[in-house]
């Protein structure tokens, strides 16, 4: 019973985003007010208090702040479990790094908001490509765009493959979950990195894994969390996930992110939409130096 509540709560879920110029997102025409997150926020709050909830995610990668009492083993290095997931948000989740100008709130949902690239861009890089990438219900991607990345790992013997879903398996109920983030802007330039490529999926050691990983991108800051998405935005994720967030940005060539969405196998054909960052002490853990 409890497998099935868990592989239900997973289905449920969407895992779980010249001369000198600052990229800007595709703005949401009329952005919710603050009172509208402010509010999401107490909801959340209240939804958690007293209920058992552990830490979650995303959080400022820059504070080591928390106070949730919640602890959990920390899941083994990604090299000893399996990659069962790929998939990325429009904006990034986390804040922190390279990565800390604000979107604003979008729409509420998710959509229009998250962190964005805090360096600068050249109007070459931020050149329109001239063809949609990843139209959906987020919109579509164009050069200037931020997005964070998520390859979601699992001590379950399963495969690559979509949703959370992929993670579990009918044997082992509560698998270890991990998640490698990186952050990405979209430039158009050839010269910069390929996400195909850097998303590569083959065994090493027996294990699924991405194998093409990016370097470079700083030292990871490793905490406890959850999992994310804006289906949480005012309820706590049940999900347990250890987390190693990279700080630094990596410039990612949007004709090759526009690949990737027509063809892997993830089944991912644009991108999540962006929890809010969590900013309660109480739902964050503390960041060990």
């Amino acid at each position: 019973m409890r497998q099935q509540k868990i592989l239900a709560a997973a289905a449920a879920i969407t895992i779980i985003t010249f001369s000198a110029a600052t990229p800007v997102r595709a703005e949401i025409l009329e952005p919710v007010p603050d009172s509208v997150i402010d509010a999401q926020r107490a909801a959340l709050a209240e939804t958690s208090e007293g209920a058992g909830f552990g830490p979650q995610a995303p959080r400022d990668i820059d504070s080591n702040e928390g106070a949730n009492p919640i602890v959990f083993a920390t899941a083994p290095d990604r090299t000893r479990m399996n990659l069962c997931n790929i998939h990325f948000h429009e904006g990034a989740e986390h804040k922190g790094g390279e990565f800390t100008n604000y979107a604003g709130n979008g729409d509420g949902e998710g959509n229009g908001t998250g962190y964005l690239y805090s360096g600068q861009l050249t109007q070459e890089e931020l050149r329109p490509l001239g063809v949609q990438v990843g139209g959906g219900p987020h919109g579509d991607l164009k050069p200037g765009d931020t997005i964070e990345a998520h390859y979601v790992y699992s001590t379950a013997a399963v495969a690559p493959g979509p949703t959370l879903n992929a993670c579990m398996d009918d044997v082992t109920v509560n698998p270890q979950l991990r998640v490698e983030a990186f952050v990405f802007v979209l430039v158009n330039d050839e010269t910069a990195a390929d996400f195909t490529e850097l998303n590569m999926v083959g065994e090493a050691n027996g294990y699924h894994q991405a194998i093409n990983l990016p370097t470079g991108a700083g030292k990871p800051v490793n905490y406890i969390g959850s999992t994310t998405g804006p289906v949480y935005n005012e309820e706590a994720s049940p999900f347990q996930v250890s987390w190693s967030v990279r700080p630094k940005v990596i410039k990612v060539n949007i004709s090759s992110v526009d690949s990737w969405l027509k063809d892997n196998p993830f089944e991912e054909h644009g991108a999540h939409g962006v929890r809010n960052l969590v900013v309660n002490p109480a739902l964050l853990s503390p960041i060990e130096q």
